[in-house]
């Protein structure tokens, strides 16, 4: 009835069943930007965020986060993931922040790696919040995934 696979003949949310799927090695990529002071930029340069080390906290919390996606998704599959990091890069403007989460597996690891961009985010929101409430969170985004039947995704 619907083209839309997490609806079941009713229109009513539901889990795909994945049991016939092929098992694939799959990866996936996101990222995501935290608009910072100026001031909150040389704390974290300097390593003189007054709540400790922000930058290895939010890379810590991403990975933490990723392992937990279908804890939190409520449609999401658990996934025996092979591989996560969470890279945060301090610029000017800002933290970059961007996931890559692998495994090999029936159903793919975007949601993992946008759920590890979103947690950093908010766990480095967490710790600079006290100099920079201003903090602003945005633009996160799949950029790249591979595997599965629909093959290579790369945003353009």
């Amino acid at each position: 009835m619907s083209e839309l696979s997490h609806l079941d003949e009713q229109g009513r949310a539901r889990m795909v069943d994945v049991s016939e799927k092929r098992e694939t090695a799959r990866t996936a990529i996101a990222k995501g930007f935290v608009r910072l002071a100026p001031e909150t930029v040389r704390l974290l340069r300097d390593s003189a965020v007054p709540k400790g080390d922000a930058i290895t906290t939010a890379r810590i919390a991403g990975i933490m986060a990723a392992k937990k996606t279908s804890e939190l998704i409520p449609l999401c599959h658990p996934l025996p993931l092979t591989h996560v990091a969470v890279e945060l890069t301090i610029v000017d403007e800002g933290v970059e922040i961007e996931a890559t989460a692998s495994c090999a597996g029936k159903t793919g690891v975007e949601m993992e790696a946008l759920t590890a961009v979103s947690v950093a985010a908010l766990t480095l929101y967490d710790m600079v919040k006290a100099v920079d409430k201003a903090a602003v969170i945005s633009d996160i985004r799949l950029e790249y995934k591979s595997g599965g039947k629909s093959g290579e995704f790369r945003r353009t």
